[in-house]
């Protein structure tokens, strides 16, 4: 019986241990750390695009992120003239980020809009 309750006690140790690893974003700005991170430089290799955030919500802000040939750059606060828009909620952020949220079904149900080139606003998952 003790053996049981050691291994049950160590399995449920370990997937603490793996839940708090994987832990997923809990704010936008959590999302945009995890981007940095992510970001593929070959994927994006001749893309010159400015993407712009404007999310509202209490954790809500503006984010902007610049990619130019492979290499990104990333900050809060708003870029000019972005070829790419995303307004969206704090909480519809971090869901579509941790996949809790389609960002199809954010997009068609009004919940993200999305202003500027789609075919650029689609390259931003290949690229992170």
């Amino acid at each position: 019986m003790k053996k049981l309750l050691a291994i049950g006690i160590a399995a449920l140790l370990a997937a603490r241990a793996e839940a708090a690893q994987d832990r997923p974003s809990a704010t936008p700005q959590d999302v945009f750390d995890s981007m940095r991170a992510e970001f593929h430089a070959d994927k994006a290799a001749g893309v010159h695009a400015r993407y712009q955030w404007e999310i509202s919500g209490p954790r809500g802000g503006d984010w902007w992120i610049e990619v130019d040939d492979g290499k990104m750059k990333m900050g809060k606060g708003k870029v000019p003239n972005p070829n790419v828009t995303f307004i969206v909620s704090d909480r519809d952020w971090v869901a579509i980020s941790n996949n809790q949220l389609s960002g199809v079904w954010a997009y068609m149900t009004g919940r993200m809009k999305i202003h500027g080139s789609q075919s650029l606003a689609r390259k931003l998952d290949e690229m992170f």
